[in-house]
């Protein structure tokens, strides 16, 4: 892949997107004085290069009807990683899981509807491994992308 760091413009571009998502190509292009096709071009290349992973939208969880969020530290007991791996996988309620070093194999985002979500949620995994579980009381910082500058 010959893939050519963002410059200026692209930068530009994913500023724009990052606030808002669905501002036009029109809108974009008035922001960096690019026509539409050009902005297109420039944000389809970017895709390419795998600058940009994917367009999503974000739903708020609580507006869902979950209530809270768990954060669970996972330690497969000896032998049995990969059983964990395909039960994490299988929960819809895990948000996002990170492999990780030291004694945890697993972080684990979880969304409860209720505390009692939690035990119901985890009892697949309690002759697989250890959990360390923690309730997330506010968010101090939401998902933001890597600086761009």
């Amino acid at each position: 892949m010959n893939a050519r760091a963002p410059d200026l413009l692209d930068r530009q571009l994913l500023h724009a997107l990052e606030r808002d998502s669905r501002i036009s190509l029109r809108e974009l292009g008035a922001l960096v004085d690019l026509s539409a096709p050009a902005v297109r071009d420039r944000l389809r290349r970017l895709e390419e290069d795998g600058v940009v992973a994917r367009f999503t939208v974000e739903l708020d969880a609580r507006s869902l009807g979950f209530a809270m969020e768990a954060i669970v530290r996972i330690e497969p007991l000896p032998g049995r990683m990969r059983e964990v791996e395909e039960t994490i996988r299988v929960i819809p309620e895990v948000t996002a899981c990170d492999v990780v070093t030291g004694d945890d194999c697993f972080i684990a985002r979880l969304a409860l509807r209720s505390i009692e979500d939690l035990d119901r949620l985890l009892q697949p995994m309690h002759h697989l491994a250890r959990t360390s579980s923690s309730i997330v009381k506010r968010r101090l910082v939401s998902y933001r992308s890597v600086p761009l500058s």
